[in-house]
């Protein structure tokens, strides 16, 4: 009777299919050199990199995205080092945000760009036109987005 128990628990317990999605902006980057479209990080961003290592450290993170930029990989490199997980390119100009909901569907996803495409991702992963671009001076946004079901919540925060 126990087994069978077991085994009408086991199947009839629905699976976790929500996702949570972490956005983020590179961290301070070099700002000498106006033609440099590659700059890497700065001090302040070094230390920026090892902040968001410690406030991803204990999220489950199952992938990271990053574009292939010097100051987005530098961002989430102590992260990667700490977890193991390498970073998945992408190119926000060529993105099919269904595609990219149902591939990362009961996953835990850390999304690192730009102050000119983390809001629009945002705003694409949440059907609607909430979020505006980013002050070129702020590092420290941090968009976190909920689906589960059909349910999405979405949210805001700074952290410094």
């Amino acid at each position: 009777m126990r087994l069978l128990l077991t085994i009408f628990l086991a199947f009839s317990i629905p699976e976790n299919d929500c996702s949570t999605f972490y956005l983020i902006r590179h961290a301070e980057k070099i700002r000498t050199n106006k033609s440099d479209r590659d700059p890497a990080l700065n001090e302040k961003g070094i230390i920026r990199a090892m902040n968001w290592k410690e406030y991803f450290i204990d999220k489950e993170i199952s992938k990271i995205y990053s574009t292939n930029y010097k100051r987005t990989l530098e961002t989430v490199k102590p992260l990667q080092e700490e977890i193991g997980l390498s970073a998945i390119l992408y190119s926000p100009s060529s993105i099919d945000y269904m595609d990219f909901i149902a591939s990362n569907k009961a996953e835990v996803i850390l999304i690192v760009g730009h102050s000119n495409t983390i809001p629009n991702f945002v705003n694409e992963l949440i059907n609607d036109q909430v979020y505006t671009q980013i002050d070129d001076f702020n590092n420290s946004n941090l968009y976190i987005v909920n689906m589960c079901d059909s349910k999405i919540s979405h949210r805001l925060i700074k952290v410094n």
